[in-house]
C-alpha cells in the first residue's frame, strides 16, 4: 500500500485508480472527467427527449437546435447523400491554376466559410484591452507541436506516418485516386516540414506577453508581397486596417513571403484541395465520419471513435453550446447556489487582498497596484446574463440540407467574428459554456468565469466539510484569481491592458520566485517523457497561489480541517489515462499532469508537511528552504 508520507496522491487516488475505467471513446477519466461525463448523459438523454417531440423547450434557439440535431441525427439520409456535397467544392479548388486566382478569391473564401489558408482573427488590443483589433497569426502543422520535427523526438516520425496512413484510408472514400492521394499526402508533408521550421512552439506560444508584435498596415503587407492583403480585408472588413498585431513575427518575416507565392503554389493547392474535401467530413456518411477522426484517436490513444448518437449530440450542439448551456444551468444551478458560490468568490478575493497587503517581499506601491487590480476582477457565476446576439440569426431551414445549414450557421459565426473588428470588447460574453466543467481568467478583461458545470461535488457541495470545499471550489477559485498575478498575468493591469505596474525590484523578485516554480517542475520523468518547467509555469504560479489563498480562508471555518483540506485538492485532480494522451499533454499543454500538481505543489505548505507527519527522506519531504510560496 502507498504511503501518503511518499505518494500523496496515488495514497488518495490509487484504490479509485484500480476500479477505474477508461471510455472506450475518451482518452481519460476522472474528477474533471467524471463531471463531464455525468453531463454529457445528461445532455444526451435530455436532448434524446427533444428529438422525439417530448418536453421541447419552447424557447425558439433551442427549437432550431432541435431541427439541426434531428437533420444531423438522421443517418440514413447522409448515408443516402454520401459525398455529393462536396464534389463541386473539391472540383472547384481542383480548377484553381493559379496562386494569383485563389488570392483574389480568398477573402470570399474566407466569409463563406471555405479553405483559404487566411490565419488572422479578431481579439483585444494587448495595449488597449477595451478594443478588438487584427492578430496575424500562423498556418498549424500537422503533427501537435514543432519539437516534434527534432529528430530525436520518439513519436514524431511514427505520428506523421500514422497521419498519412489515416488519410491514405480516408481519401479513397472521398473520390480520389490512389496516384492523387500520394501526390497531396507528398506536397502536405513537405509543406508541413517547411512551416514547422517558422511557427511558434507550445512553449513559446504560453509566454504570450511576448507575443505583442504591432504592424503598421503598410509595413506588414511588405511582408507577402504577392498575397493582396489590401483587396483581401476591404472585403472581410469593408476597409483596409491600419495595423495589424503580429504574434507569429518569425513566421511573417521569415518565411511568408515564400508560403504565400506562385512559386509556392503546388504545395498550397494540396493544401486547399485536401481541406476542401474534408471540409464536411463530420455531417457526411457514418464511415467517413469514424475515419476521419482516425488520427486525433491515434495522438490521444482512444481505441474507438464515438458511436453515431453522441457524435450526432457533440456536433449539433457546437453552434448552439451556449443556449443550452443555458438550459443546463436552469434546471441544475440554483439561485441559492449560484448566491453562495459569489459569496465564497468575494470572501477568496478578500482573502488574497489581506494576503497582498501583508506580502513581506514586495514594495508598497507595487502592493497597492496589484489591490487595485484584484478590486476590479469582475466574477462571472453560472452562466451568462444573455446569449451572443447571433444566436437569435441561427434559424434552421428544414428545406435545406445538412450541409447547407451548416454553411448558413458557419457563416452567421464567422461574420459575427469579423463585426468584432474596431469594436469595444463585449465584457458579457462569454469563452465557454455553462454545462462545461471548467473555469478560466481572461487577462484582457480581468474576469474570472466560472460555469455552472463545475460547481458541484467534488468540487463544490454542500455535504462536504468547508475545508473539502475549499481544497476543491475554493483552491480553483483561487487559482483563476491568482492567473491575474501569474507570469502572464502580471504583466496586465487592472484594465487588463499590457502595463508595467511593477518596480524593477519587485518583479526580478517575483521572477525569482516563479523561476524556482520552473525548477520544481522541470525536467520530471513523466509518461516516458519530461515535464517541460517553462510550458506550464504560469498554470503552476496559479495554482501556487490557488492553494495559498484558499488555505487560509478555509482555516478562518471554525471546522477547519487541514487533512480534508489538502486530501480534496487530491481527488479533484486524478486522472487516469492513456499513455499516448500523457505524452501529448507534457508536450503541448500549460497545465502540469494532474500527479504533479497535487505532489509537486503541496510540499511547499508546512501545512500539509505537519498535517501529514512527513520527514525527511519521505517522498513527499521538501526543504524548508526549498519550499516556495509567492501570493
Amino acid at each position: 500500500m502507498v504511503r501518503l508520507q511518499d505518494d500523496f496522491f496515488d495514497a488518495i487516488n490509487g484504490e479509485w485508480e484500480k476500479t477505474a475505467v477508461i471510455p472506450d471513446d475518451k482518452p481519460t477519466t476522472g474528477g474533471f472527467s467524471d463531471l463531464a461525463d455525468e453531463i454529457e448523459d445528461l445532455m444526451i438523454e435530455t436532448t434524446d427527449q427533444w428529438l422525439a417531440g417530448e418536453d421541447v423547450p419552447e424557447d425558439a434557439i433551442l427549437q432550431n437546435f432541435v431541427k439541426f440535431h434531428r437533420q444531423v441525427a438522421d443517418f440514413d439520409q447522409r448515408e443516402a447523400t454520401g459525398i455529393e456535397p462536396i464534389r463541386a467544392l473539391v472540383e472547384e479548388y481542383k480548377n484553381l491554376g493559379s496562386f494569383a486566382e485563389f488570392a483574389a478569391k480568398m477573402g470570399s473564401y474566407e466569409l463563406d466559410g471555405k479553405p483559404n489558408l487566411l490565419p488572422f482573427g479578431v481579439s483585444p488590443d494587448f495595449m488597449d484591452a477595451q478594443t478588438n483589433v487584427l492578430w496575424a497569426y500562423a498556418p498549424s502543422t500537422i503533427l501537435p507541436d514543432t519539437t516534434y520535427y527534432e529528430e530525436d523526438h520518439p513519436q514524431g516520425a511514427e505520428l506523421l506516418a500514422k497521419w498519412r496512413s489515416s488519410q491514405e484510408d480516408l481519401l479513397p472514400k472521398l473520390g480520389f485516386t490512389e496516384a492523387e492521394i500520394a501526390d497531396l499526402l507528398d506536397k502536405m508533408i513537405a509543406l508541413d516540414a517547411e512551416i514547422a521550421k517558422y511557427v511558434l512552439s507550445s512553449e513559446e506560444g504560453s509566454e504570450y506577453v511576448k507575443l505583442y508584435h504591432p504592424y503598421d498596415w503598410a509595413d506588414f503587407v511588405k511582408l507577402a508581397p504577392e498575397l493582396p492583403l489590401d483587396a483581401i480585408f476591404t472585403e472581410i472588413l469593408g476597409q483596409v486596417p491600419d495595423r495589424v498585431i503580429v504574434p507569429e513575427e518569425r513566421f511573417w518575416t521569415q518565411y511568408a513571403a515564400t508560403y504565400f507565392s506562385e512559386e509556392n503554389w503546388d504545395l498550397l493547392k494540396a493544401d486547399l484541395v485536401h481541406g476542401a474535401a474534408n471540409s464536411f467530413n463530420s455531417y457526411l456518411t457514418d464511415e467517413i465520419r469514424v475515419l476521419s477522426g482516425a488520427y486525433s484517436r491515434a495522438l490521444s490513444g482512444t481505441p474507438q471513435a464515438m458511436d453515431k448518437k453522441k457524435a450526432a449530440y457533440y456536433l449539433a450542439q457546437g453552434p448552439f453550446n451556449q443556449a443550452l448551456g443555458l438550459w443546463y444551468a436552469g434546471q441544475k444551478f440554483s439561485p441559492e447556489a449560484k448566491a453562495d458560490v459569489e459569496q465564497k468568490v468575494a470572501t477568496m478575493i478578500e482573502v488574497y487582498k489581506d494576503r497582498l497587503t501583508n506580502n513581506d517581499w514586495l514594495q508598497r506601491e507595487t502592493i497597492e497596484k496589484a489591490i487595485t487590480k484584484l478590486n476590479v476582477i469582475t466574477p462571472h457565476i453560472g452562466y451568462p446574463e444573455k446569449l451572443p446576439a447571433t444566436y437569435a440569426k441561427k434559424v434552421i431551414d428544414e428545406n435545406l440540407s445538412l450541409v447547407e445549414n451548416a454553411q448558413n450557421l458557419a457563416k452567421i459565426s464567422i461574420a459575427h467574428s469579423w463585426s468584432k473588428w474596431n469594436q469595444p470588447v463585449d465584457r458579457d460574453e462569454w469563452h465557454m459554456p455553462a454545462h462545461m466543467v471548467n473555469a478560466y481568467y481572461d487577462p484582457q478583461q480581468n474576469q474570472i468565469v466560472f460555469p455552472a458545470a463545475i460547481l458541484q461535488a467534488p468540487f463544490y457541495s454542500l455535504d462536504q466539510s468547508s475545508s473539502a470545499n475549499y481544497g476543491g471550489i475554493g483552491a480553483v477559485i483561487a487559482h483563476e484569481i491568482s492567473h491575474a498575478f501569474d507570469t502572464n498575468g502580471a504583466s496586465f493591469d487592472e484594465h487588463g491592458s499590457l502595463n508595467n505596474w511593477w518596480t524593477e525590484a519587485d518583479y526580478a523578485a517575483f521572477q525569482e520566485r516563479t523561476d524556482k516554480v520552473v525548477e520544481q517542475f522541470d525536467g520530471i520523468d513523466f509518461a516516458g517523457g519530461k515535464v517541460n518547467g517553462k510550458l506550464t509555469v504560469s498554470e503552476n504560479v496559479a495554482d501556487l497561489g490557488g492553494l495559498s489563498a484558499a488555505l487560509e480562508a478555509a482555516k478562518k471555518e471554525d471546522d477547519f480541517s487541514a487533512k480534508d483540506y489538502f486530501t480534496n485538492f487530491a481527488t479533484i485532480w486524478r486522472m487516469k489515462a492513456r499513455e499516448e494522451y500523457l505524452q501529448l499533454l507534457i508536450s503541448v499543454d500549460v497545465h502540469a499532469p494532474g500527479k504533479l500538481r497535487t505532489n509537486v505543489q503541496l510540499p511547499n505548505f508546512d501545512d500539509f508537511i505537519e498535517t501529514f507527519d512527513i520527514q525527511e527522506g519521505d517522498g513527499m519531504w521538501r526543504d524548508a528552504e526549498k519550499r516556495v510560496i509567492i501570493w
